[in-house]
Protein backbone atom coordinates (compact mmCIF):
# COMPACT_ATOMS: atom_id res chain seq x y z
CA UNK A 1 0.00 0.00 0.00
CA UNK A 2 2.91 2.37 0.64
CA UNK A 3 4.47 1.59 -2.57
CA UNK A 4 1.72 2.29 -4.37
CA UNK A 5 0.77 5.37 -2.51
CA UNK A 6 4.77 6.76 -3.08
CA UNK A 7 4.03 5.70 -7.04
CA UNK A 8 1.06 8.07 -7.15
CA UNK A 9 3.43 11.12 -5.45
CA UNK A 10 5.90 10.35 -7.75
CA UNK A 11 3.57 9.97 -10.86
CA UNK A 12 2.00 13.28 -9.49
CA UNK A 13 5.18 14.91 -8.91
CA UNK A 14 6.29 14.23 -12.92
CA UNK A 15 3.64 14.99 -14.15
CA UNK A 16 3.10 18.77 -12.42
CA UNK A 17 7.18 19.45 -13.69
CA UNK A 18 6.02 18.35 -16.85
CA UNK A 19 3.53 20.83 -17.13
CA UNK A 20 5.45 23.79 -15.56
CA UNK A 21 7.63 23.67 -18.49
CA UNK A 22 7.40 26.56 -21.38
CA UNK A 23 7.47 25.80 -24.71
CA UNK A 24 7.79 28.27 -27.68
CA UNK A 25 7.96 27.50 -31.92
CA UNK A 26 9.54 30.16 -34.07
CA UNK A 27 9.59 29.69 -37.71
CA UNK A 28 12.81 30.81 -39.46
CA UNK A 29 11.84 30.43 -42.43
CA UNK A 30 8.89 32.80 -42.56
CA UNK A 31 10.84 35.09 -40.27
CA UNK A 32 13.68 35.68 -42.74
CA UNK A 33 10.85 36.07 -45.69
CA UNK A 34 9.44 39.12 -43.95
CA UNK A 35 12.89 40.78 -43.06
CA UNK A 36 14.22 43.13 -46.49
CA UNK A 37 17.36 43.06 -45.59
CA UNK A 38 17.67 38.94 -45.65
CA UNK A 39 15.68 39.46 -49.09
CA UNK A 40 18.05 41.64 -50.50
CA UNK A 41 21.44 39.78 -48.75
CA UNK A 42 19.85 36.46 -50.87
CA UNK A 43 19.51 37.92 -53.78
CA UNK A 44 23.38 39.27 -53.63
CA UNK A 45 24.21 35.58 -52.86
CA UNK A 46 22.52 34.60 -56.06
CA UNK A 47 23.58 37.04 -58.38
CA UNK A 48 27.19 36.46 -56.87
CA UNK A 49 26.43 32.76 -57.73
CA UNK A 50 25.83 33.27 -60.95
CA UNK A 51 28.47 35.65 -62.44
CA UNK A 52 30.83 33.08 -59.88
CA UNK A 53 29.36 30.12 -62.02
CA UNK A 54 29.90 31.68 -65.33
CA UNK A 55 33.36 32.47 -64.68
CA UNK A 56 34.30 29.12 -64.16
CA UNK A 57 32.24 27.51 -66.59
CA UNK A 58 34.20 29.84 -69.11
CA UNK A 59 37.31 28.69 -68.50
CA UNK A 60 35.79 25.45 -68.51
CA UNK A 61 34.78 25.33 -71.86
CA UNK A 62 37.99 26.67 -72.99
CA UNK A 63 39.65 23.51 -71.62
CA UNK A 64 37.49 21.32 -73.37
CA UNK A 65 37.58 23.18 -76.37
CA UNK A 66 41.32 22.92 -76.38
CA UNK A 67 41.13 18.97 -75.53
CA UNK A 68 38.61 18.98 -78.70
CA UNK A 69 41.15 20.80 -81.09
CA UNK A 70 44.02 18.93 -79.75
CA UNK A 71 42.33 15.30 -80.87
CA UNK A 72 41.35 17.07 -83.86
CA UNK A 73 44.64 17.65 -84.45
CA UNK A 74 46.68 14.97 -82.87
CA UNK A 75 47.65 12.98 -85.64
CA UNK A 76 49.67 15.86 -87.24
CA UNK A 77 51.51 16.63 -84.10
CA UNK A 78 54.98 15.53 -82.94
CA UNK A 79 55.35 13.62 -79.67
CA UNK A 80 57.11 17.26 -78.05
CA UNK A 81 53.68 19.32 -79.37
CA UNK A 82 51.32 16.36 -77.79
CA UNK A 83 53.01 16.47 -74.30
CA UNK A 84 53.03 20.43 -74.68
CA UNK A 85 49.45 20.88 -75.33
CA UNK A 86 48.23 17.64 -73.06
CA UNK A 87 50.10 19.99 -70.21
CA UNK A 88 48.36 23.34 -71.39
CA UNK A 89 45.15 21.18 -71.44
CA UNK A 90 45.75 20.00 -67.53
CA UNK A 91 46.77 23.39 -66.60
CA UNK A 92 43.48 24.86 -68.17
CA UNK A 93 41.20 22.58 -66.03
CA UNK A 94 43.47 22.76 -62.85
CA UNK A 95 42.79 26.60 -63.32
CA UNK A 96 38.97 26.05 -63.77
CA UNK A 97 39.15 23.53 -60.48
CA UNK A 98 40.63 26.36 -58.50
CA UNK A 99 38.61 29.02 -59.25
CA UNK A 100 35.53 26.97 -58.51
CA UNK A 101 37.48 26.08 -55.12
CA UNK A 102 37.93 29.56 -54.93
CA UNK A 103 34.49 30.28 -55.06
CA UNK A 104 32.59 28.13 -53.56
CA UNK A 105 34.89 25.79 -51.66
CA UNK A 106 34.19 25.82 -47.77
CA UNK A 107 36.25 28.61 -47.25
CA UNK A 108 35.32 30.91 -50.27
CA UNK A 109 33.93 33.77 -51.73
CA UNK A 110 30.81 32.51 -51.40
CA UNK A 111 30.81 31.56 -47.77
CA UNK A 112 32.26 34.21 -47.09
CA UNK A 113 29.75 36.98 -48.17
CA UNK A 114 27.40 34.74 -46.68
CA UNK A 115 28.70 35.17 -43.15
CA UNK A 116 29.26 38.85 -44.47
CA UNK A 117 25.56 39.36 -44.92
CA UNK A 118 23.12 36.63 -43.35
CA UNK A 119 25.07 35.96 -40.54
CA UNK A 120 24.24 38.91 -38.50
CA UNK A 121 20.67 38.82 -39.12
CA UNK A 122 20.60 35.08 -38.15
CA UNK A 123 22.46 36.62 -34.95
CA UNK A 124 19.80 39.56 -34.70
CA UNK A 125 17.04 36.57 -35.14
CA UNK A 126 18.68 34.53 -32.06
CA UNK A 127 19.37 37.97 -29.64
CA UNK A 128 15.53 38.17 -30.17
CA UNK A 129 14.43 34.66 -29.57
CA UNK A 130 16.90 34.71 -26.62
CA UNK A 131 15.22 37.88 -25.06
CA UNK A 132 12.07 36.98 -25.75
CA UNK A 133 12.54 33.07 -23.75
CA UNK A 134 14.23 35.18 -20.85
CA UNK A 135 11.35 37.33 -20.72
CA UNK A 136 8.59 34.56 -21.07
CA UNK A 137 10.48 31.95 -19.19
CA UNK A 138 10.50 29.68 -22.19
CA UNK A 139 12.53 26.80 -21.57
CA UNK A 140 12.63 25.12 -25.19
CA UNK A 141 12.74 27.36 -28.34
CA UNK A 142 12.06 25.00 -31.52
CA UNK A 143 12.45 26.06 -35.10
CA UNK A 144 10.16 24.67 -36.95
CA UNK A 145 11.98 25.28 -40.24
CA UNK A 146 14.94 22.99 -39.00
CA UNK A 147 12.75 20.73 -37.04
CA UNK A 148 11.95 17.91 -39.46
CA UNK A 149 10.10 16.02 -36.62
CA UNK A 150 7.23 17.98 -35.76
CA UNK A 151 4.23 17.31 -37.51
CA UNK A 152 1.72 19.54 -36.11
CA UNK A 153 2.21 22.63 -33.13
CA UNK A 154 -0.50 24.13 -31.93
CA UNK A 155 -0.88 27.96 -33.35
CA UNK A 156 -0.70 29.19 -30.04
CA UNK A 157 3.08 28.32 -28.90
CA UNK A 158 4.73 29.72 -31.87
CA UNK A 159 6.43 32.97 -31.50
CA UNK A 160 7.48 34.06 -34.93
CA UNK A 161 5.68 37.19 -35.38
CA UNK A 162 6.56 38.19 -31.80
CA UNK A 163 9.94 37.81 -32.65
CA UNK A 164 9.69 40.05 -36.02
CA UNK A 165 8.21 42.35 -33.80
CA UNK A 166 11.05 42.32 -31.56
CA UNK A 167 13.26 43.32 -34.51
CA UNK A 168 11.19 45.91 -35.46
CA UNK A 169 9.35 44.44 -38.72
CA UNK A 170 5.33 44.73 -38.71
CA UNK A 171 3.71 41.94 -40.03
Amino acid sequence: MRKSILSVMLLFAISMMANAQKFALIDTEYILKNIPAYQSANEQLQEATKKYQAEVEVIAKEAQKMFQDYQARAATLSTDQKSKKEDEIVAKEKAAAELKRTYFGPEGELVKMREELIAPIQDDIYDAVKELSQLHAYDLVIDRASATGIIFANPRIDISDEVLRKLGYSI
